[in-house]
């Protein structure tokens, strides 16, 4: 069973990056989809971005639109999210999580943003914004 394992995670000053990277082992890495999904203290976990099995669609929140990229290295197991200019309501932690239904990604954002679609879920790695 593939298992997805986050890292990267820490504190950061408002307008600074950071990348996360989503190693995954047990499976076929480039079979999933994979998206990126965050949690505030007491919030709902809300979508953030996603990218197909290749590499060559993604899709992202509004929110992040401009400033976060999501990418793969299938050759590495591993995805990455790249987030720039972060603001401190961007403080969550962050999860990734897999798809292994490679079509849904296509059917438009009230699919692949649709945590409960997605079947193996990461440990989160915690974010912090400071201003």
């Amino acid at each position: 069973q593939v298992q997805p394992v986050e890292s990267g995670g820490g504190s950061v000053q408002a307008g600074g990056s950071l990348r996360l990277s989503c190693a995954a082992s047990g499976g076929t890495f480039s079979s999933y989809v994979v998206g990126w999904f965050r949690q505030a203290p007491g919030k709902e976990r809300e979508f953030v971005a996603v990218v197909n099995w290749s590499g060559a669609f993604t899709y992202y929140a509004d929110s992040v639109k401009g400033r976060f990229t999501i990418s793969r290295d299938n050759a590495k197991n591993t995805a990455y999210l790249q987030m720039s200019s972060l603001k401190p309501e961007e403080t969550a932690v962050y999860y990734c999580a897999l798809d292994q239904d490679n079509f849904r990604i296509y059917g438009g954002s009230s699919y692949y943003s649709d945590a409960t679609l997605y079947e193996y879920w990461g440990q989160g790695t915690q974010v912090t914004v400071t201003s």
